[in-house]
């Protein structure tokens, strides 16, 4: 099961490790090595948040996400995307901004590629906070019957009994951390927070369009939940998403696939400049371990069994977009961010093995005549 699932993506990361040797030598051969294991470090809770959805989905949608997605995952975040928002940011052409990225500028020097892009950060971490913070409030505003750290999921429960709780809360944050970013960045922040949220709300909502049918096709519309598990009892594998929904699922997948790696791609250049490297080191070695990661959580059931990985996973979503948030204004170093995601994932573990073997040791109810 192990080497039939991350395969590839040993495979893909010794060609990876291979071409950026004969591209730059031992020091990018280096320095691809370091990135695919930010990126796998930093992305952990995000694979826990993409098997609970791809459970959800057919087999052909699983094979989707594994193909069509990694070219996404890959070419449209870790290559397209920066290049997009340097041309945007600079006013360049996309020819143009290819040749402003191979020059390798350092980052520190006004005008090069890591430059423009790290000055563009405040409007991406607002994106993709206020997406993520979006998702971390759908779930725990929720009721459910399982609940983790009951001291603050409890609380949060009943606050989300308001309608349009998650919508007041967000718009809150943004209003917050607006007031705390420079005048110059204030408007941009703003703007980017809004589409995120916007963003949000109108994936979810374009799930309403679709109801189950009578082939056992799940509600799209219910999305959120197949993004924050079943409510303590256990996924319904009769029940997998095909056409409409499976497709509705596969966006949302895709979109908070994209909001996590922001961190990673912003991060990134911190290492290094050079496009090339971060798209072997972030994209094939990264993108690929966290996928095959996902695809074993899904067929080992580990969430079924760990019932508070998902728990911890959107803990996880909410100390990471409280972080995209706080470093509009101030520096967060990349290894606290990586790191909170593993703390927060490893304690779920941890306390759903004691609570499996609390289970265990209970004697079962007596069977009545």
């Amino acid at each position: 099961m192990f080497l039939r699932t991350f395969g590839w993506s040993f495979g893909v990361s010794i060609a990876a490790l291979v071409v950026a040797f004969l591209y730059g030598g031992p020091q990018a051969l280096f320095l691809c090595l370091v990135l695919g294991v930010l990126e796998v470090s930093l992305s952990f809770d995000n694979a826990v948040v993409n098997a609970r959805i791809l459970e959800r989905m057919n087999p052909f949608w699983q094979k989707m996400f594994l193909t069509v997605g990694i070219v996404i995952a890959v070419f449209g975040m870790r290559v397209l995307f920066p290049l997009l928002i340097v041309g945007l940011t600079a006013k360049l052409s996309p020819v143009e901004a290819v040749q402003l990225a191979l020059e390798k500028g350092p980052i520190e020097e006004p005008g090069t590629y890591a430059y423009i892009l790290h000055h563009a950060h405040p409007q991406i971490a607002a994106f993709g906070g206020i997406f993520l913070l979006m998702i971390f409030l759908d779930f725990f505003f929720e009721e459910r019957h399982i609940k983790w750290l009951h001291w603050l999921e409890m609380p949060l429960a009943k606050v989300g009994r308001m309608n349009g709780a998650s919508l007041v809360v967000g718009l809150f944050a943004l209003a917050v951390i607006g007031q705390l970013t420079a005048p110059e960045t204030q408007g941009t922040v703003l703007m980017s927070g809004i589409f995120g949220m916007v963003t949000y709300f109108l994936v979810k909502g374009l799930g309403e369009l679709f109801d189950v049918d009578e082939s056992g096709e799940i509600d799209a519309g219910d999305i959120p939940t197949a993004a924050g598990g079943t409510h303590g009892k256990g996924p319904n594998k009769a029940v997998q998403a095909s056409g409409k929904a499976a497709f509705m699922l596969f966006l949302y997948l895709e979109m908070i696939d994209a909001s996590f790696s922001f961190d990673g791609v912003i991060g990134a250049f911190a290492i290094t400049s050079d496009p090339i490297i971060i798209a072997l080191g972030l994209g094939l070695i990264g993108a690929m371990f966290v996928r095959s990661l996902t695809v074993y959580l899904v067929r080992q059931g580990t969430l079924d069994e760990y019932v508070y990985l998902d728990h911890g996973a959107h803990w996880a979503i909410g100390a990471l977009a409280v972080i995209l948030l706080l470093t509009i204004g101030i520096e967060v170093n990349e290894v606290i961010t990586g790191l909170i995601g593993v703390f927060f994932i490893l304690t779920a573990f941890i306390a759903s093995l004691r609570r499996n073997r609390r289970t265990a040791r209970e004697p079962e109810p007596a069977e009545t005549a």
